[in-house]
């Protein structure tokens, strides 16, 4: 297999991967729609990721949407493998933007699924990017009932600031517990379910075509390129920007919710050893770094590395869809994959920001993005 498609390839995480594979002698094939919201109105100016890719001489570069059927027939010409990362992201805007999320990440793999069980072409290989968004609320263990699930959250008790998971039987104190591979998939937004659905039909279509397929559910990706002028995805640019701008930092809960961070790098490699192992054929993985970071804590590092005063808010505000906490076990990936995060957190904020101080100063969106919400009765 040496040459590779990467769908939504223009994009954070596909054009790291893009450049990286031309070190390793693969031929790569860009497939892009250039979305507005994260490459800016003029690409060729605005953003620095779609030009780094007209940069690179082994790269070819489709600008095409996977919701065409003749723009993925002319891109899987000659292609050997697919990495399938354009989709729509994040949990507001799907709560919704509701067609547009199941026209581009169903129907679109749909189309590709499709054109694999129906038309000449030489896939061997399709890697999916999945999302931690699918387990929902995660894993959780009580007291009295052992390992748990908890339901969505309810907004009237959010509404009083219990922003905690209960136990679905008990509505008892719960612990956290890292979701592994085999745990309950329950997403609580439209974006998880369409991340679940491609997921599925990615490895149920592709094994039925003796296609080997490989799943990965990324944590919270974040790094040196990622956009810092879309308010809708990504808390380290939001903050960064908002910081930038010499505005307050608003904190939506109590700050206490947590994530998993991983970074940039460490899903690169990842994601190629899932194109390259061959015992990764037919498995999902958890892709992160092994270990929650609250929003709080992400917020004070981002200002302290900035050597900035500006004011951290806890609104105690919500939003709709939104999950608690949750953070992967990668135990899978580790015994598969040899895969092991190289870049802790405190080390990768401080890179992403070092990046961040060479960047031009973006416009802050963050209130027109929660007016947005506002308007649809999601923010709280």
């Amino acid at each position: 297999m040496k040459r590779i498609l990467i769908t939504g390839g223009a994009g954070f995480i596909g054009s790291n991967i893009a450049h990286k594979l031309t070190t390793k002698e693969y031929e790569v094939v860009v497939l892009d729609n250039l979305s507005p919201q994260i490459h800016g109105d003029n690409p060729e100016k605005s953003s620095p990721l779609f030009c780094s890719l007209l940069k690179n001489p082994k790269i070819q570069f489709i600008k095409g949407t996977v919701t065409s059927r003749n723009d993925w027939r002319k891109a899987l010409n000659g292609i050997d493998a697919v990495i399938h990362l354009a989709a729509e992201t994040g949990t507001g805007q799907s709560m919704y933007e509701i067609e547009k999320y199941i026209n581009v990440n169903i129907v679109g793999t749909g189309l590709l699924l499709d054109i694999l069980a129906n038309e000449k072409h030489n896939i061997k290989r399709v890697v999916v990017a999945a999302s931690r968004a699918i387990y929902g609320e995660g894993r959780y263990k009580c007291p009295s009932h052992g390992e748990v699930y908890p339901n969505q959250r309810l907004e009237e008790d959010m509404s009083r600031g219990d922003f905690e998971c209960k136990c679905p039987f008990c509505n008892g104190t719960v612990e956290l517990l890292p979701t592994t591979e085999y745990s309950k998939i329950h997403p609580v937004s439209l974006y998880g379910i369409t991340k679940q659905n491609q997921e599925q039909m990615v490895m149920v279509i592709c094994k039925s075509l003796g296609i080997d397929a490989v799943g990965f559910r990324y944590q919270n990706v974040y790094g040196p390129g990622q956009s810092l002028s879309n308010p809708y995805t990504g808390i380290l640019s939001i903050f960064s920007t908002q910081i930038k701008n010499n505005n307050p930092i608003n904190i939506f809960e109590d700050g206490l919710e947590s994530r998993d961070f991983v970074y940039i790098d460490d899903i690169v490699d990842a994601t190629i050893l899932g194109l390259e192992v061959k015992e990764a054929a037919g498995l999902s993985f958890n892709i992160g770094a092994d270990k929650p970071i609250s929003v709080n804590t992400v917020a004070h590092k981002l200002r302290e590395n900035y050597n900035s005063t500006v004011e951290i808010n806890i609104s105690g505000n919500f939003r709709l869809g939104d999950i608690r906490h949750n953070y992967a076990d990668i135990t899978l990936a580790k015994q598969v994959l040899k895969y092991t995060p190289k870049v802790n957190f405190i080390e990768g904020i401080s890179r992403f920001c070092n990046w961040v101080n060479t960047q031009d100063i973006q416009k802050d969106r963050y209130n027109e993005s929660i007016e947005e919400m506002k308007s649809k009765g999601l923010y709280k």
